[in-house]
């Protein structure tokens, strides 16, 4: 059976079936009409193939292994500990949530190899989602831009490090010292990604090391205060009687305990948005993906064993963003909490240089596809041959969010905000996931790619999202929600609102639009700046209605894209390597 179009990979393969030959006489290479016999030379054993993908493949194990690690180890770890110990009630409960979430997020990772190596190119859950639902066709694509555009990824780690400078200065934290360092922050992380990419890069990376420094030590720490080995034979004794005060937990706790762990495991399938820069991709995600979660996952564990070795439960309770300040507080006492807040606000900094590193560039691939409006605007790379727009409109979201919420809650709705539309996502890609299992058992398709995370393990991802879908409408105690200010279904009902505007941005551009002025969205394959092969969108024009260098430039587009399209490519393949393939088939024959 032949490999189903859209499950496939257009993206690095030199294949018959990925590239549709055809056989008609091309106007400007006769000899086209040999190919079927030069792919027939290929087909008979020789087995010869070539990535058209120019670009170079940078990303090995090791780098894949900290392109997760990097961006999973944020502040998580440090500033929620607190506030799920809260909402569960006990000592219990509290790592029992750590242990459902890294579950969840291992099976997601599962999901995400699986169709990473079935679809091995940039972009991630984007092209999983399309490759989904094809029909109607770029309203998936509209509502997954919306949901990219508007959401400051970068906010929250922002105010946690603007929290955390001022803990180490001494200072009092107040609502405006804290936003305004929050975007002066967010400020510097655009600024320095726009004007040198390479001092960013590296700039993540020496923060990166102070992470794992950070957590390692910490999770150490604890043990050793486990073992009585702290001044004094101090230890807080929270393991005695762990679960005591578990039954005031409720399932908006719950939830909402999940949600903040859940945010501690963001970046798993971080690899799958530059897959098609990896190395061998089907190992390196073999290898890089569970190495990564099995790690972090066992130090998260750690870490919250020893918060709890030491911190009392009332101070678990107050502490919130500065608990990893209050932990090296007790156990070192002095100038301790100040130097950990330091370390944690530089930690935090870290993640916020990765995130709008990371979204940036997704930004400038939707304006490089023509998805979003002033598509070329946001495609640019001038001056500083960065993605300086996509990066500025993500400063300005940040922004807003930060100065738009009250600073009270800024932090856990930024973090909902962020998490409650992932897991909306997460739902629609696993059960998409369980439709092509059930399409391949009745073989109307052919799905085999080299990881599969299988029927289990899927539904189990797919369940776990329905429970964080639905259980945030169920209110909170008295006391209980995580807001201070803000009604507790305020993130879900954003989310909802940012994708039911993605949808309306789809009926007036995909739909609207194209029937004033007399043409149709379609897609090319066309070879970009970095070397690397991405689908563009573009207007087809009716006939007669196109202006006239437009129709000159071709009867498939009408865009006038001077870029080299698939075709051209398949052709200069054809011709420079046909006597070479001719010659091979020979001399296997005699």
């Amino acid at each position: 059976m032949s490999e189903p179009k859209g499950f496939i990979s257009q993206l690095n393969v030199f294949n018959r079936e990925n590239y549709q030959f055809s056989k008609s006489k091309s106007k400007s290479s006769p000899a086209i009409e040999t190919s079927d016999e030069i792919l027939s030379d290929v087909e008979q054993g020789q087995q010869f193939m070539t990535e058209l993908d120019q670009g170079e493949k940078r990303l090995g194990v090791l780098s894949c292994i900290g392109l997760i690690c990097n961006r999973m180890l944020g502040t998580g770890v440090f500033a929620v500990s607190s506030t799920i110990y809260t909402l569960c009630g006990s000592v219990g409960l509290a790592l029992i949530m750590w242990a459902v979430g890294a579950i969840i997020a291992i099976s997601g990772l599962y999901v995400y190899m699986e169709f990473g190596t079935a679809i091995p190119k940039n972009g991630g859950e984007k092209n999983y989602l399309e490759a989904i639902f094809k029909k109607p066709r770029f309203f998936i694509t509209s509502m997954y831009a919306a949901y990219v555009f508007f959401l400051g990824w970068a906010a929250g780690n922002s105010i946690n490090t603007a929290v955390m400078f001022l803990t180490a200065a001494n200072a009092e934290v107040t609502e405006w010292n804290q936003r305004g360092i929050g975007v002066a922050i967010v400020f510097f992380a655009f600024a320095i990604n726009t004007i040198s990419v390479k001092a960013g890069l590296y700039l993540q990376n020496i923060l990166g090391i102070f992470k794992v420094g950070i957590v390692i030590f910490i999770s150490i720490t604890g043990w050793v205060a486990l073992g009585g080995g702290l001044k004094d034979g101090y230890q807080s004794h929270n393991f005695h009687d762990a679960f005591a005060g578990t039954e005031t937990a409720t399932a908006y706790g719950v939830v909402t305990a999940l949600y903040n762990v859940i945010w501690s495991f963001v970046g798993y399938s971080n690899v799958n948005y530059a897959l098609g820069e990896v190395k061998d991709p089907v190992r390196t995600l073999k290898i890089a993906g569970p190495t990564s979660m099995i790690f972090l996952a066992i130090i998260y564990i750690f870490v919250n064993i020893a918060y709890f070795a030491v911190v009392p439960k009332e101070k678990l309770i107050s502490s919130k963003l500065v608990l990893a300040a209050d932990f090296f507080d007790i156990v070192f006492g002095g100038h301790a909490k100040r130097a950990a807040a330091a370390f944690v606000g530089l930690s935090a900094l870290g993640n916020v240089l990765s995130v709008i590193f990371s979204q940036g560039r997704i930004i400038q691939q939707l304006g490089r596809e023509g998805v979003l409006p002033f598509s070329n605007f946001f495609a640019s790379s001038k001056p500083f041959s960065s993605p300086g727009v996509g990066l500025l409109q993500h400063f300005i979201v940040c922004m807003v969010t930060i100065l738009g919420t009250p600073s009270d809650d800024a932090y856990n709705f930024v973090l909902n905000l962020i998490s409650y539309p992932m897991n909306i996502i997460n739902f629609v890609i696993s059960a998409g996931l369980l439709w092509i299992y059930w399409e391949r058992r009745q073989g109307r398709i052919e799905w085999n790619p080299p990881i599969k995370a299988g029927i289990f393990i899927t539904s189990f991802f797919m369940i776990s999202n329905v429970y964080l879908i639905v259980a945030p409408y169920i209110p909170p105690s008295d006391g209980e929600s995580v807001y201070k200010t803000i009604p507790y279904w305020l993130h879900c009902v954003v989310a909802w609102g940012i994708f039911a505007f993605g949808g309306l941005y789809y009926v007036v551009w995909a739909q609207i639009l194209p029937r004033i002025f007399h043409y149709k969205l379609d897609t090319k394959d066309i070879l970009g700046e970095d070397g690397f092969w991405r689908v563009q969108i573009v207007k087809v024009y009716d006939k007669g209605h196109g202006n006239e260098e437009e129709e000159s430039k071709g009867d498939d587009t009408n865009i006038g894209d001077d870029s080299p399209s698939v075709e051209n490519i398949e052709l200069e393949y054809i011709e420079s390597n046909k006597d070479i393939l001719h010659r091979s088939n020979k001399s296997e024959q005699s």
